[in-house]
């Protein structure tokens, strides 16, 4: 007799599996292009236009400590994270709207700090600021960002429309937020540009926009949770294996310097999120295309392996020479 398991608890679930569930109960209307799963939801808005629609939440001692950053940074981070995902989908960024639940202990020119961050970084993208929502929280500090922008219905970037033997590349270094959040962790001080990484991420917009309205990419996520896990969604919506070879995978002076002396942590270049590059596919022969807008964007864009059939799952080729299977892991909420 086949035994099965209930899941009770969100731990065994994961945050995955919670979206899983929930996915299944939704209703989607005919409006809706892409619904939940996906860096942005899309609906049809107008002809040949599609809006992009996506959500994140920011919690103290969750996602970040005020003791580690300054709160302009923060106020920055919390709009650069979610422009990200309008990057992922190749798209346009134009609305925002901002929630904060505001602990007692923050002053009113701690609140400002975070204001200016997060405007700076909305007007640096050409977007806007239109509304939101204040309360008071108990004692810790509460974001919830929601960002809208738009793309072509035809040029629009998915995380399931990779095909079996196109190329896979990455946008800038991996890694290095994860570094500093490791050395924070760990009460050490990462460099300035390591804690830059981590708290003042870039969204990788005008890279989006170009490989999509050139149609050189064919799927695309940004690395918010760790290369191997957000590899594993265009695997698992696409049907497909990979191929990756670590000694592709680029990283800053900085992380290569920290793992040529702590080799323990190289974990942290396939697990480690919050770096918001672009994963994206592309056919072999758009090597040259893509080169070409690295060099114009001055942004490095590296091929780390290739798109397999489903069967052959996700190998990677470690830095001894060694090829061994793994798992698509990285970070999971109510699971880490």
């Amino acid at each position: 007799m086949t035994k099965t398991t209930s899941l009770t608890s969100l731990a065994q679930a994961g945050e995955f599996g919670l979206i899983e569930r929930i996915k299944r109960q939704a209703q989607q209307g005919d409006s809706v292009v892409l619904g939940i799963g996906d860096d942005c939801s899309a609906t049809h808005v107008a002809e040949g236009k599609v809006l992009l629609t996506s959500k994140d939440l920011l919690i103290e001692e969750v996602h970040f400590r005020r003791c580690w950053t300054d709160m302009y940074s923060l106020g920055r981070k919390s709009a650069a994270v979610n422009l990200s995902d309008i990057a992922a989908m190749g798209g346009t960024p134009h609305h925002l709207y901002l929630g904060v639940g505001l602990p007692a202990d923050l002053s009113l020119a701690e609140v400002d700090n975070f204001s200016r961050g997060f405007l700076d970084e909305v007007d640096q993208a050409g977007a806007s600021l239109c509304g939101g929502d204040t309360c008071r929280s108990s004692d810790k500090l509460i974001i919830s960002v929601t960002v809208q922008g738009s793309v072509s219905a035809t040029q629009m970037l998915s995380r399931k429309t990779a095909q079996e033997g196109e190329a896979l590349f990455v946008s800038g270094t991996l890694g290095d937020s994860a570094l500093a959040l490791a050395l924070l962790l760990r009460g050490e001080n990462p460099s300035d540009f390591l804690c830059q990484r981590h708290h003042r991420p870039t969204p990788r917009l005008a890279l989006g926009q170009a490989l999509a309205q050139q149609g050189i990419a064919t799927s695309m996520i940004d690395i918010s949770d760790g290369l191997l896990s957000d590899l594993g969604h265009i695997l698992k919506q696409s049907a497909l294996g990979a191929h990756i070879d670590q000694q592709q995978i680029p990283l800053s002076s900085d992380t290569r310097q920290h793992l040529h002396d702590h080799p323990a942590d190289e974990d942290l270049i396939l697990q480690g999120g919050e770096d918001y590059e672009l994963l994206f596919s592309a056919p072999s022969c758009c090597s040259d295309a893509i080169d070409a807008l690295g060099h114009r964007l001055n942004l490095p864009l590296t091929r780390i392996g290739t798109l397999l059939a489903a069967e052959q799952g996700l190998t990677l080729v470690q830095l001894n020479g060694q090829e061994q299977r793994v798992e698509a892991r990285g970070f999971n909420h109510f699971r880490s």
